[in-house]
């Protein structure tokens, strides 16, 4: 790696850090890169999802404010987020590339629909509950709360294969089932990917280790520190139709990117 790629690489890892901390659609920018900087693509994906933990873990302090009140619903999304990151390591050890994608541009278009549509969905179901005397309790009851574990899972399990848009799934997941704003909703998302990060990262680790390139997963882990920092100060700031339109353009894009591979 010439010094010129270098540099690209830690470029990309902070603008990667910098775009999950606001969206999470920072795999977009990394992975591109190493590829071209001659990485193969599990070594590219293996190392991206290395260098990226720094940034995952610096927007979720950023958005630490965001996350009061909001322990009890984590500690129990969070495990499912993980098994499903060790479910997403496994089948990218073990299946070819292809055998997800030919779906993934579909699930991230539908994330981007259910972002875009959500602010007229939560009115809708308000309405219908006001109309049907349900109590406006904001707490989550069993059958939603199995509904956002399953969709932990689902999106830990894509984020530990490829990650890319992960967050713009999650964000589309929960937003139909929360009632909370959108940068609280970005604050549960900064976390859960912070876990399925870090756990997908170690298991690479630990089982493939013959697969990380360690000068590229350290170039985008110090681009990506910065990043998260950065990222989180500026996208809590944003106004929340600001943020969704950031959400809904870059779910575009990362679909655009993924027909085109």
């Amino acid at each position: 790696m010439t010094a010129v790629e270098m540099v690209a690489v830690a470029l990309a890892g902070l603008a990667a850090g910098s775009i999950n901390a606001v969206v999470g659609s920072g795999t977009l920018v990394t992975f591109p890169v190493l590829l071209a900087v001659g990485l193969p693509p599990v070594t590219a994906t293996v190392s991206n999802s290395l260098g990226l933990v720094p940034g995952n873990l610096t927007g979720a302090i950023g958005y630490r404010r965001e996350l009061t009140g909001q322990r009890r619903l984590l500690l129990r999304l969070f495990p499912a987020s993980v098994l499903g990151a060790l479910t997403g390591a496994f089948l990218l050890l073990h299946l070819p590339a292809s055998a997800f994608e030919t779906i993934v541009p579909g699930l991230v278009a539908l994330a981007v629909v259910l972002v875009a549509v959500q602010p007229v969905l939560q009115r809708r179901l308000a309405a219908r509950r006001a109309r049907a005397g349900t109590d406006p309790d904001p707490h989550v009851g069993g059958g939603r709360l199995a509904a956002l574990v399953a969709g932990a899972y689902a999106t830990g399990t894509y984020g530990g294969y490829f990650a890319a848009s992960q967050g713009v799934l999650q964000i589309g997941i929960f937003g139909l089932l929360l009632r909370e704003p959108l940068q609280r909703l970005n604050a549960i998302k900064n976390v859960l990917t912070l876990g399925v990060n870090a756990v997908a990262a170690l298991t690479y680790v630990v089982v493939a280790t013959d697969r990380v390139d360690w000068r590229a997963a350290g170039l985008v882990a110090g681009g990506s520190l910065v990043g998260g920092y950065v990222g989180s100060t500026l996208g809590r700031r944003l106004p929340a139709p600001v943020l969704r339109t950031a959400i809904v353009l870059l779910g575009l894009v990362a679909i655009a990117v993924l027909l085109t591979r």
